[in-house]
């Protein structure tokens, strides 16, 4: 698996030139399928939180569960909900409102000392989406947190071994893309037991498009 920006480049135009004309940005996306790998052993389970460089253009939506200062910080800075623990608690056992929870948000950040009480009354729904809350202490630069999980990306491996992940839009340019599918691929190195040797075939797709081949 190439991890030089101008073949990573190179398919991105391609997968670009595939796309079609849509009346939306599309999304891009890396696909991988793993070899040599025991889906069974921890190996098999990733899931790994990666910042990229490039913003998206979709920034991630952000839930904070947090109280008091926290809270209000998380207010101040512009969080796209805010959960305080009487929200938590009438949230117990509702599950389709839980569920409606865990899909309307990207990203779950929680103050450290909620994270028990989170783990009981979300951690049912979060756990199977890889949405899982970062934990945040009480006096956390909750501005800093946000800006840096607005950009960043989930990549996770479960039950099959292949790795779908969002890198960004088709407005982007090429370079912002590769950036991006550069900085997934160093942090999956480090991940899998043969490092990028594990990765049998990449492809670059566009929501609509077809996909296209990164080829060594």
């Amino acid at each position: 698996m190439p991890l030089d920006k101008k073949t990573i480049t190179d398919a991105v135009k391609q997968a670009k030139g595939k796309s079609g004309q849509k009346k939306f940005n599309q999304t891009i996306d890396l696909i991988l399928n793993i070899q040599e790998i025991d889906m069974k052993a921890p190996e098999g389970k990733i899931t790994e939180i990666v910042e990229l460089p490039h913003a998206t253009g979709k920034p991630n939506k952000i839930c904070v569960i947090a109280s008091g200062e926290l809270a209000l910080k998380a207010r101040k800075a512009n969080a796209d909900n805010v959960i305080e623990r009487t929200d938590l608690d009438n949230l117990a056992g509702k599950k389709k409102d839980l569920r409606k929870l865990a899909g309307e948000y990207d990203v779950f950040i929680s103050e450290a000392p909620l994270m028990a009480l989170v783990g009981r009354t979300l951690g049912p729904v979060l756990g199977p989406r890889g949405k899982m809350p970062i934990p945040a202490p009480p006096n956390a630069d909750i501005t800093a947190l946000l800006a840096k999980h607005r950009n960043t990306v989930v990549v996770r491996m479960r039950n099959q071994p292949t790795i779908q992940v969002s890198v960004g839009t088709e407005n982007m340019t090429d370079e912002q893309l590769s950036d991006n599918i550069q900085t997934i691929l160093r942090a999956l190195e480090g991940k899998l037991k043969r490092g990028l040797k594990n990765i049998k075939l990449a492809f670059i797709k566009t929501s609509m498009g077809e996909p296209v081949k990164i080829k060594p």
